[in-house]
This record gives structure tokens, sequence and C-alpha cells, in this order.
């Protein structure tokens, strides 16, 4: 009997040596240049001590923001301006705010983040160029008079208007994605920050239109493209007539629905050559894409971030009007992952729906059909219920929530971790 129970113990042995341990899910936390501008601007030490921070907190991936919506650049680049100032708020508002230092940014996250056993991304806006706030304007539009043709225009109570004549709007200045010469100079960039051969990979944010939703887009490059598109020129121009289309609110007609999916297209293939672009410099990188997960609601941006197999006119009530077309711009299957910003209240962790944190990650796997890995997860301090800190003991219910649905748990953003002492929160 010793004999057969010390074989067997020996066998248990065996198969739990030889059997693979579960995979460890992601923890992913993203770094905005501006919300963390103060912390590592100016300080490597810094980045240090937070990357061990992060690691032992356990997190596996960060994040780290290299241009923000003025579209300078936090890295190496042979064509984007070099972010000297970022504007940070005060207690009278937003000031811009000097960066000091001259060390390679992205690199120093590399190294700290690598040597921390943490996997490092680079978070690129794309489809931005300039910043304007209390404090001024600022960023590579208004640096560069030579590029007021790349600027988004929109539909307003007055008329067609060039983000940089926007005089009131504070926040960022978008780029036209259908400008051909704003596509080249962001494959550029793309393959400047791609050509550090240390990083694990890189993150499209802000590739989309801008955020005048279903008025966006009416520049004389985009009429041209849509022109081509169509076969002939528009019948109307712009395509809603009138401003203040945030939502549908009705049964788009022929041309609208043309307009909605050559916009959806141009982002498509946007991302496509991006993809390409990234891979061809260095093969090894992860390129994945960033979208707030609340998709019936993400058609005004231009982006159709589905596997182009799911059938949207079938499965979605707010696309009835979707053709095959129009569900072909679906680009699940062209990036290595994505991150989905399951943005909602601290209360709304479970459901099925839309709105709650489980139910954004439910239908994302639904609707990214297999295509790609993809993580999501709530923005812990902008959010009711976030604001104020002091929810340390529900994050370990909705990273556990986010590990059930899909492949880890994204976190918005780090800053809100150091100022609220979630640094143990996540641990697995």
């Amino acid at each position: 009997m010793k004999i057969r129970n010390l074989i067997l113990a020996s066998l248990l042995i065996f198969i739990a040596a030889c059997s693979p341990k579960p995979q460890q899910k992601i923890r992913m936390v993203w770094i905005e240049v501006g919300a963390n501008f103060n912390q590592y601007a100016n300080s490597t030490d810094n980045i240090a001590s937070d990357c061990r921070r992060l690691a032992d907190g356990g997190f596996t991936h960060l994040v780290v923001e290299v241009r923000p919506t003025s579209g300078d650049v936090l890295f190496a680049s042979k064509v984007a301006p070099q972010l000297k100032e970022e504007a940070l708020w005060r207690p009278d508002g937003l000031q811009y705010v000097p960066r000091e230092a001259d060390f390679d940014y992205l690199q120093a996250f590399i190294d700290a983040g690598h040597a921390a056993g943490l996997k490092v991304l680079a978070g690129v806006n794309v489809m931005v160029g300039g910043f304007r706030c209390e404090a001024g304007c600022r960023g590579m539009l208004y640096d560069h008079p030579e590029w007021r043709d790349w600027a988004a225009v929109d539909l307003t109570p007055g008329g067609l208007l060039n983000h940089l004549d926007d005089s009131t709007t504070i926040g960022g200045r978008f780029l036209d994605p259908a400008n051909r010469d704003v596509q080249k100079f962001l494959l550029e960039m793309l393959s400047d920050v791609a050509s550090y051969k240390d990083l694990d990979g890189v993150v499209l944010d802000r590739c989309r239109y801008d955020d005048y939703a279903l008025d966006a887009g009416y520049t004389a490059a985009a009429k041209a493209a849509f022109a081509e598109y169509l076969g002939g020129e528009p019948s109307r121009w712009p395509v809603f007539e009138e401003p203040g289309h945030i939502f549908l609110d009705k049964e788009p007609d022929e041309l609208e629905n043309k307009w909605l999916t050559f916009r959806c297209k141009i982002i498509h293939d946007f991302v496509a050559d991006a993809v390409e672009t990234m891979h061809t410099v260095n093969p090894g990188l992860k390129v994945g894409v960033y979208v707030g997960a609340w998709f019936s609601e993400y058609y005004r941006s231009g982006v159709n971030w589905t596997s182009p197999r799911y059938p949207l006119a079938k499965e979605e009530p707010t696309f009835r009007w979707a053709t095959e077309e129009y569900q072909a711009t679906g680009f699940a299957d062209l990036v290595d992952f994505m991150l989905l910003g399951a943005y909602c209240p601290a209360d709304n962790i479970h459901g099925e729906e839309e709105k709650t944190m489980e139910g954004f990650a439910k239908l994302g796997a639904k609707r990214l059909c297999g295509e790609v890995p993809f993580v999501a997860g709530p923005d812990i301090g902008n959010q009711p219920g976030f604001q104020n800190g002091g929810r340390a003991d529900i994050l370990p219910e909705i990273a556990k929530t986010m590990d059930a649905v899909c492949d880890g748990c994204f976190i918005f953003d780090l800053c809100y971790i150091r100022a609220f002492d979630y640094w143990d929160a996540f641990k697995q």
C-alpha cells in the first residue's frame, strides 16, 4: 500500500509539473502625458520608482502616452516636433508648464519598465495637432501655418469652421483624416516610434474624427476624396445640412449612408496602412488601437471597430441602416490587440448591456468575433463615484469581472492610482 501511495504521489507531482500553468491575465495601465507631467517629464528616478511599484502591484503592461493632443512628441522623430511644454491644471485654470529635461522620455520608460518586468507600449494620439486653453494655443498646427489645410473643418451654426479659427472651444485641435498629406506625415511619425527596437507595442488613440461628431470632416480634401468614392460630385455639401448632429435622429438617406461609410473607410484604410508601416519597421512590434466601448454611439466618430464578419444590421438596432459596405469597414482583423474603455459610474460593474463595465466587455467580445485579443476597464478618476477616491474596495471585483470576459483589465489612469493610493488594489 505504501509503495502504491508513493507511486500515486509521484504521478501527481509529475502531472502537476507538466501541466501548463493558468495564463496570467493582463493588467494594463495608461499613463497620460498631462496628468503625469509633473511626475515624469523631468525625472527618470520617478519613472523607475513607479514602474517598480506597478510591477509589485500586479501590473503587467503600461501604455506610456508619448504624443498628447498638441501633436508634439516625447520620442525621437524626424518629422514631428518635440514637446516642450504641456498644459496642466492650476488653481486658476490650465497653464503651460515647460519640460526642462532632455532625456528620451519613451526610452526611459522602456528601460525602467523592462527592468521592473513590465511590457511597455507607446500611446500615440493620432488625428490631433494642437491644443487651446486659457493660457493660449500650442502645437504643430499653430506652429506651422503652412499646414493650415491639414486641420479639421466642421459644420457649425456659423457655417464651416477650420479648427484653427475656433477661438472659443477649449481642448484639442484635430487633423483631417482624409487628407493624404496628413496621412503621410502620420505614417512617417509612426515609423519613428516603431523604430524603438525594444518597444513592445504601440497603441493608436484618437484614431478617429473629431469631437464635433457627425458635423466633422468637411474639408476640401475630404470633399474631393468623397467625390472619388462616389464616382461623382456629392449632390449636397455638407452632407448633413444642419449643424448639431450629435446622433442620428432619423434613418440616413442614401448620401448620408455613403458619407458615414466613407468616413469609416478612411479610418479603416489608415489603420491598415499604419499597422503595415510599423510591422515593416519592426516585425515583432504589437500594434493595437484604443476605442471607447460604447459602440452603439461610436459611429459618430467615423469608427467601426468591430470584426468585418460581425453582422451589424442584424445584431445592432442602431445600425439597421448599415450596408455590407459599411460592415466591411470593421478593422478588428487588422490589429494585434485592442483596448476598450469601459467607462461608466463606479457602481455600474455588473450587467449585460452597455453602460456597465461587464456589459461593455461582453458586447465587445461579441462584436470582435474572436478576431483579436482585448482588454477592457474603467476610468477610475473621472466617472461618477470615482472622483474622490476611496474605492479600493471595488477595484479587485472590477479586475475579476474583466478577467472573466476578456484578456485582462485596462485602467485609466496611473495618476489616479498614485493620487488615491491604489497601488495594491489590482494584485492577482
